[in-house]
């Protein structure tokens, strides 16, 4: 199963960015599909950014334009640049992979820890 490991959360004032990242291992002999997603209090966990099948990335409305998600070449890390943050986007960030992008937000997703990202005004 693959392992997952974010990093780069933290705190920062409104206006300002953050570059998460997702380090991916143990996935050697599986293609694996890879999103970010994010969870607040009281809510349930929601996709912002997420590749569907043929390599596009769909991204949640909230986050259109001001998010970013890459990996690189060898597709271990997962990155998500987030800009121009607002205290709405404050919320546990997870990486997430499925061996089907379809799988992505099912029970069939591996998960990583999360990174806190807090966001004032």
């Amino acid at each position: 199963q693959v392992q997952l490991v974010e990093s780069g959360g933290g705190s920062v004032q409104a206006g300002e960015s953050l570059r998460l990242s997702c380090a991916a291992s143990d996935y050697t002999y599986r293609v694996y599909c890879f999103g970010w997603f994010r969870q607040t209090s009281g809510k349930e966990r929601e996709a912002i950014a997420r590749f569907v099948r043929g390599g596009t990335i769909i991204y949640a409305d909230s986050v259109k334009g001001r998010f970013t998600m890459t990996a690189d070449n060898a597709k271990t890390t997962l990155y998500l640049q987030m800009n121009n943050l607002n205290p709405e986007d404050s919320a546990m960030y997870y990486c997430a992979a499925a061996t089907m992008c379809s799988e992505l937000g099912t029970p069939a997703t591996s998960w990583g820890q999360g990174t806190q990202v807090t966001v004032s005004s």
